[in-house]
């Protein structure tokens, strides 16, 4: 299904992004762009359109004579958020699932801490404002509406910090959060136990208190990794 708003060459990228990142062209694998085009049934300028944004990702290298070549995984953009949704609709989700949720007990944490220090009076009432709608919808198999919550949460965190680098992060948790819903790695409501903590965190980043903040958000880090323990092994 193409993505509404981007034309042909995304139709293009939604089947051959996922194929490659699923490992259909293993790295080092040569693609023509010319039978590429012929495959999709589209100009040799969408073609390129699409090759491009591929190579904008750092998944192919494309050369003159040579064609467009699959590199290796290691020279992937992994924190570019439409590669990690591809990873995360294929059989890669379980690793790609554990990385990432490594990757938000180091991080978030820190910036928790970090915004108990400086969120603005704004940014804590955003904070709230968000625990409290992951309250109002995490009962009765909400989950879609209680990951609009989750989100905006996590990314007031992030920015709140006072990092740029921890703030540039908050597409990444998107992704992660969005991913463990939409592909079922959840139970059919959040953990309340995880629900409290995020009102936690929000009253501790209001009252200035740093190692609490960090500390929750921690908690919630680990439950994360406890979670797919038991539903993405």
């Amino acid at each position: 299904m193409t993505t509404p708003g981007r034309g042909l060459h995304g139709h293009v990228l939604d089947t051959l992004g996922p194929a490659i990142t699923a490992g259909e062209y293993p790295p080092g694998s040569v693609l023509r762009t010319d039978e590429l085009a012929q495959h999709f049934e589209v100009s040799r300028s969408v073609m390129r359109e699409a090759v491009r944004v591929l190579e904008s990702m750092h998944l192919v290298e494309s050369r003159r004579r040579v064609g467009v070549t699959v590199r290796p995984k290691a020279e992937w953009n992994v924190y570019d958020p439409q590669v990690i949704r591809w990873r995360l609709a294929g059989a890669d989700r379980p690793h790609q699932l554990r990385s990432l949720t490594v990757l938000r007990s180091a991080i978030e944490p820190v910036a928790a801490g970090l915004a108990a220090q400086h969120a603005t009076a704004e940014q804590c009432a955003e904070l709230t404002e968000c625990a409290l709608g992951m309250v109002a919808n995490s009962r009765g198999h909400k989950l879609d509406k209680y990951l609009v919550h989750d989100i905006a949460f996590h990314r007031v965190v992030l920015t709140a910090s006072g990092n740029e680098m921890f703030a540039r992060l908050g597409d990444v948790v998107a992704e992660v959060l969005a991913g463990r819903t939409h592909h079922e790695v959840m139970f059919e409501d959040p953990d309340p136990a995880a629900v409290t903590l995020h009102v936690g965190v929000a009253e501790a980043v209001r009252a200035g208190d740093a190692p609490r903040a960090e500390e929750l958000t921690r908690q919630i880090t680990v439950g994360a990794l406890q979670e797919l323990d038991i539903l993405a092994p």
